[in-house]
């Protein structure tokens, strides 16, 4: 084995290693976001209603608790690694409804999709719906005492 493809074995091994810290790490500061942002929808929904109509939302009240509740609440469970790949859909959905609404201009170019708001919340929510929420999840401690009871 030449010297490259050892040094390249021990970067992928180190990677793999790393993997579940920047996972949690993902988790923690966007599901925080996620949580301080429906947090705050919801302290306020006549508001945020308000934004939605403004934007020709149908049902705005009705899609501003839907809205910040699964922000507000998504975003708690995302921190624990509860239901993680679950919840990351409705999250991502979310994002998008986002996009086509409040921030449909953005979509006009590249750069206005990857500066937006809602891109990290977009990407944090795909990780986590591809790779799980990783080691320090509660998901992983409820999937091994699941397959315990199974022995």
């Amino acid at each position: 084995m030449s010297l490259i493809q050892q040094l390249y074995g021990c970067l992928v091994c180190a990677g793999n290693k790393f993997q579940p810290v920047v996972l949690l790490l993902i988790r923690l500061a966007w599901g925080w976001q996620f949580f301080e942002a429906g947090k705050g929808k919801l302290e306020d929904i006549p508001k945020f209603a308000g934004i939605l109509t403004s934007l020709h939302v149908p049902l705005p009240t009705l899609n501003a608790w839907l809205a910040a509740s699964t922000e507000c609440f998504g975003g708690l469970f995302l921190m624990l690694g509860l239901g993680s790949r679950l919840v990351s859909v409705p999250l991502a959905f979310t994002m998008i409804v986002a996009y086509a609404t409040a921030h449909r201009g953005d979509l006009s170019s590249v750069s206005g999709i990857l500066d937006a708001p809602p891109f990290s919340f977009l990407i944090a929510s795909l990780i986590i719906l591809a790779f799980g929420p990783g080691k320090f999840s509660l998901d992983r401690l409820i999937g091994q005492c699941c397959s315990r009871k199974k022995d």
